[in-house]
């Protein structure tokens, strides 16, 4: 690699290096070690979040609303499309009624149908030398005025199934017969089967017409003999599908999308689009129609479209109403955009808003940082200046005010202190140091032992080790520390009263190092000794006994002395439950009172006794003590 490659390397890296190190100083500034900053991106984020969910689901139900709203509109298009065609129904039902009503009518178009043109135009003649006054009984005339009635109209036909012929009626063409025999086509078994009222025009009879404007749809309805109800023929008027349209014009203003009307077969009868008139229509099969409905959102997924279904089983067609969903998003668009505006509107104020008075506190509080700063240096008179009484406004004023009470505290209360301890060290430099005690007892117990009191040097002894353990001071007290104290003053009294008076004292080498309170069993080794021994009795018996039980470590301490009355206990239970000091029974209440305040309110001592009998107390420590005993 060139010198030039190297050095172009070496500064790609060294400015990525470089914008690394800026984001993680940006980091460190702005957001690691600054709460308001964390504070304010945590409330924009849930503030933009919040907005924008709420905004959506305002969006999803209003667009949800507008989609059913012109869903609806298409609806009721398309119940008037199939009330239309049920009207063109019913009126050639009603026309065939109305020729059936009117007997010289019915007799001549039964005429008609079985002769030629020419024996009906004789027929037709001496009918009129016979009744000269009526004129209804006319068949052409008839007809042409049906036609002439209904423009929608556009080619009306009566088949003859005796003699296979297709007379034709149009308000273009004159009056046609046509020979339509099994010859010559299959119009005698299209006639013959049974088809849906409401259909697409056959092939072979718009063949016979010469007729193939796409935009069609056809009528049939049977004509039978009045008397022999034997059927004679079909009745069958091509419509044309623009009457359909001409319907829908008070709809086309609100109308979203196409409306089209499929025959059984799928052939499309009405298409307001213009598009699929000839053609297979490609979103939905008619024939699956008739007997299925389709959910509209799977439609809308598969095809991009909504679509609305209304089936006409009977007369056998479907109307289908299709909508774009791009179409569909048009007609809320500018209630999306309107949501859209107001949402960011709302984030700038949820935002921006927060951030001033956020910025706002954060520069108190820096405010108040370095005050604390400045006083942590030494300079007691620093003051801060913020005269709101919000919650940093009262932080000031309290700091303010705990710095008065300081410089106060340091002028009148400190200084005295400081004077007083200085006068108690020169009283306790000039008292008797302990060692000249210690060799005082020393010299004593030699002297008593040299004049043969055994027992008496004894007592100096244990007397001595135990006043040299109680003023010692050391860093850690634990219970074996305690128990060699109790020993120590049992001893003591062991000595004393000789052969009535016995102690055990049982624990675990487990639990020497555990750490406990000073004094705070000697006390109640002195209670028994003070109060319950009975000196005429030889059998004195006191025990110390330490067991783990309950999560606490347990000290009992039994005797077999004078017990305590029961009015008694009562007394001396409630006074050690008692928040201030009575002055009463200093001893146990001491006890109890520091363990209570060290470990909490579950330990302590407790007590049971017997009168005549002998007394209990258990003292409980923590299993597990933090900290140093004391």
């Amino acid at each position: 690699m060139s010198e030039d490659g190297c050095y172009n390397s070496r500064q790609k890296k060294s400015i990525k290096g470089g914008t690394r190190l800026q984001i993680v100083n940006v980091y460190k500034n702005f957001f690691k070690n600054n709460m308001f900053m964390k504070m304010l991106l945590i409330f924009s984020m849930i503030s933009i979040v919040t907005i924008i969910t709420l905004s959506y689901i305002i969006f999803l139900s209003v667009s949800d609303s507008t989609i059913r709203r012109e869903l609806a509109i298409q609806k009721a298009a398309m119940e008037h499309v199939d009330r239309y065609m049920h009207q063109q129904y019913e009126s050639v039902q009603n026309m065939v009624r109305d020729m059936h009503q009117n007997e010289a009518l019915s007799a001549n178009v039964t005429y008609l149908m079985n002769h030629s043109y020419a024996e009906y135009v004789q027929h037709m003649t001496n009918g009129y030398y016979a009744n000269r006054d009526d004129y209804s009984a006319e068949v052409l005339n008839h007809f042409q005025n049906i036609i002439n009635r209904n423009s929608d109209i556009h080619q009306l036909m009566l088949y003859s199934a005796e003699k296979q012929d297709l007379l034709t009626f149009n308000q273009y063409k004159p009056f046609r017969k046509l020979n339509t025999n099994a010859a010559r086509s299959y119009i005698p078994d299209v006639m013959a089967m049974e088809t849906p009222n409401i259909s697409a025009p056959n092939y072979w009879i718009r063949k016979a017409v010469n007729l193939w404007d796409p935009e069609l749809y056809a009528i049939r309805v049977p004509i039978n003999n009045t008397q022999t109800l034997r059927n004679i023929g079909q009745f069958l008027i091509f419509f044309d599908s623009k009457g359909i349209g001409n319907a829908l014009d008070n709809y086309e203003r609100n109308l979203k999308g196409d409306i089209v009307v499929l025959s059984a077969k799928g052939t499309v009868l009405f298409d307001s689009s213009a598009k699929y008139y000839g053609k297979k229509y490609p979103y939905v099969e008619a024939a699956d129609s008739l007997f299925d409905q389709t959910d509209m959102d799977a439609m809308k997924k598969n095809q991009n479209l909504y679509i609305n279904r209304f089936v006409s089983a009977d007369q056998g067609y479907v109307v289908i109403g299709t909508v774009p969903v791009k179409e569909m998003a048009e007609s809320y668009a500018g209630i999306r955009n309107t949501i859209i505006s107001i949402s960011l509107i709302s984030l700038l104020f949820a935002v921006l808003v927060p951030a001033f008075f956020i910025i706002n506190f954060a520069k108190r509080t820096r405010r108040i940082i370095r005050f604390t700063q400045k006083v942590k240096y030494g300079n007691l008179s620093a003051r801060i200046d913020d005269a709101r009484e919000d919650e940093l406004g009262q932080i000031s004023h309290s700091f303010n005010e705990m710095l008065d009470e300081l410089n106060l505290y340091i002028e009148r209360v400190y200084k005295a202190e400081i004077r007083q301890k200085e006068t108690e060290l020169v009283a306790l430099q000039a008292r008797i140091n302990p060692h000249f005690l210690y060799n005082t007892l020393e010299v004593i117990r030699m002297r008593a032992i040299s004049q043969g009191a055994r027992d008496v040097g004894e007592m100096i002894y244990s007397l001595s080790v135990l006043f040299k353990s109680l003023v010692q001071q050391k860093p850690n007290y634990t219970l074996k520390d305690e128990m060699e104290a109790c020993r120590l003053y049992l001893e003591l009294f062991r000595i004393r009263y000789k052969d009535i008076f016995i102690y055990t004292i049982q624990i675990d080498s487990i639990y020497y190092g555990h750490p406990v309170v000073k004094l705070s069993l000697q006390p109640i080794i002195e209670n028994y000794v003070v109060h319950g021994i009975r000196t005429e009795r030889s059998d004195n018996r006191l025990s110390i006994t330490v067991v783990e039980a309950g999560g606490a470590l347990q000290i009992e301490v039994r005797d077999n002395g004078k017990g305590i009355d029961p009015s008694r206990l009562t007394e001396i239970q409630e006074e050690l439950e008692r928040p201030e000091e009575s002055g009463q029974m200093f001893g146990l209440r001491s006890v109890h009172s520091r363990l209570r305040y060290l470990y909490g309110p579950q330990f302590g001592i407790t007590i049971v006794s017997t009168l005549e009998e002998g007394t209990m107390i258990r003292v409980r420590y923590p299993t597990h003590s933090e900290g140093k005993g004391v």
